[in-house]
């Protein structure tokens, strides 16, 4: 069997859709570089999604690579209802009823299902309907009804979304469509649960009650109000996607790039995997090379730190899914190599907690290694925390991280620079460097006579008590 050693840090999160449904597809998707498929449940049946869980985890099997699944939720996406002719035109200065009646609409007035936004909003309120394309401002508000002047506008057809920029709405961000979904993900196995739309700490305490620890969580920052609450969230969450489709909505474009990179840094410095999404390479969806503008967001992501990337459309309906994850992973390695990376990169690493021996001892693994030239940095973990620790510091080698436990593996597949091996449990510290220095050289992390940096806890078993330290030869 060909061992599967990523040339690259960060890792790669690919959509798996229409365009990549087949198992031979899948295979080679992998093959090229995706540690990580996304399932989206806002499309397909569950028999589609069960049957491309089975195709992974065949794939899984055959290639000995833990490989992590994200079952996305759909979340509340807000929606105006339909039209006469199935689509109105709407010009600046015009004013367009909104209101809660289900007869079809016209260029006077449109069916505004979600009488929760009408209550929430005021004049001077603004809402921007088909990803910002129609912009208006609320000029008059009533019980069941809002009256708004157009801005901009353009066509609008039938049934699409809207956002409303600096409102934070008192709606849960799980459906009735989302609980179903998220338990028929969990019933496939997925590792992650990824939630859209959070807006309080509230939204992602919900979710984690629900998962009630039967897979990892992670939630999509995409509106404007949970950069507000952004630590608190962090704190509760498992890891966090930076979703900047309907982000980039409801913010300022030149903001967009100062958010990127302080959520990136503040879920690292949390010890969170953070993965930057949407549109990164959104013209390979039709061409099969992307815009220097697109190659150059990837690099930019990859210089901020981020854990990883993320390949949506381009790879679920896309003529080239192959070739975006082709050319995402060739950027991503030119990047790594680069001297001003590793500066960049070393230039800005956090702190140890206070009074927090784990990180105190996973810091100094990471100094050791770099001043030895270690191979790698090996951690032996069970819930995963040792390892999240030492991928926190943005290590130069790889973090082989060894677990008897399968789904802590495939959770990590998101993480920088891991290579999660599963083993049989050690018994004693003695007993997992023993293990480590043959597994090393077997995986082809290194070779026989180089030297690594192990850490893990003791007593074990005990998650985050990483406390011990150890420079050990591949065997």
């Amino acid at each position: 069997m060909t061992k599967i050693i990523r040339s690259r840090q960060t890792k790669i999160v690919a959509t798996l859709g229409p365009a990549s449904a087949s198992e031979e597809m899948i295979r080679k998707l992998f093959l090229a570089g995706v540690d990580v498929f996304r399932l989206n449940f806002s499309h397909g049946e569950h028999s589609d999604h069960q049957s491309r869980v089975d195709i992974i985890r065949k794939v899984e099997q055959e290639t000995g690579r833990p490989i992590g699944i994200i079952g996305d939720l759909q979340g509340p996406k807000l929606r105006v209802g339909k039209f006469k002719d199935g689509k109105i035109s709407l010009t600046a200065g015009q004013k367009i009823r909104l209101d809660l009646s289900s007869e079809l609409g016209d260029e006077t007035r449109v069916n505004l299902p979600h009488p929760e936004v009408i209550a929430a909003m005021k004049p001077g309120s603004f809402i921007l309907l088909d990803d910002g394309k129609v912009r208006m401002e609320i000029v008059e508000q009533g019980p069941d009804y809002l009256v708004g002047q157009i801005i901009s506008g353009r066509a609008l057809s039938n049934n699409k979304g809207f956002n409303v920029p600096g409102v934070v709405l008192p709606i849960s961000p799980l459906t009735p469509k989302d609980r179903i979904d998220l338990e028929a993900a969990i019933g496939m196995g997925v590792d992650w649960i990824a939630q859209s739309f959070v807006q309080r700490p509230e939204d992602v305490a919900e979710a984690k009650q629900l998962i009630a620890g039967r897979a990892a969580l992670l939630i999509k920052i995409e509106k404007p109000s949970a950069l507000n609450y952004l630590d608190e969230m962090v704190a509760l969450a498992d890891g966090v996607m930076l979703a900047r489709g309907d982000l980039g909505v409801e913010i300022p474009p030149e903001e967009v790039p100062i958010v990127q990179k302080k959520v990136v840094r503040a879920v690292r410095f949390a010890g969170k995997p953070i993965v930057v999404a949407t549109q990164m390479l959104e013209s390979m969806i039709e061409n099969p090379s992307p815009t220097r503008a697109e190659a150059n967001d990837v690099a930019t992501a990859v210089f901020d730190g981020t854990d990883a990337v993320m390949l949506s459309a381009e790879t679920a309906a896309g003529q080239y899914p192959l070739e975006a994850v082709q050319i995402m992973d060739r950027i991503c390695r030119r990047v790594e190599q680069d001297e001003l990376y590793r500066s960049l990169i070393d230039a800005d690493h956090p702190n140890a907690r206070q009074n927090d021996a784990s990180d105190a001892i996973t810091i100094a693994a990471d100094q050791v290694a770099h001043d030895l030239k270690a191979s790698c940095i090996v951690t032996y973990t069970t819930s995963g925390s040792t390892a999240l620790r030492a991928v926190r510091q943005r290590p130069a080698m790889k973090v082989v991280v060894m677990t008897q436990n399968i789904a802590t593996a495939r959770r990590l597949a998101v993480s920088y620079g891991v290579h999660a091996i599963e083993v049989h449990e050690a018994k004693s510290f003695s007993d997992a460097v023993l293990i480590a220095q043959h597994r090393v050289g077997e995986e082809e992390v290194a070779k026989k006579g180089d030297r690594f940096v192990m850490t893990a806890g003791v007593p074990f078993g005990t998650p985050g008590s990483t406390n011990i330290l150890r420079v050990a030869w591949v065997e």
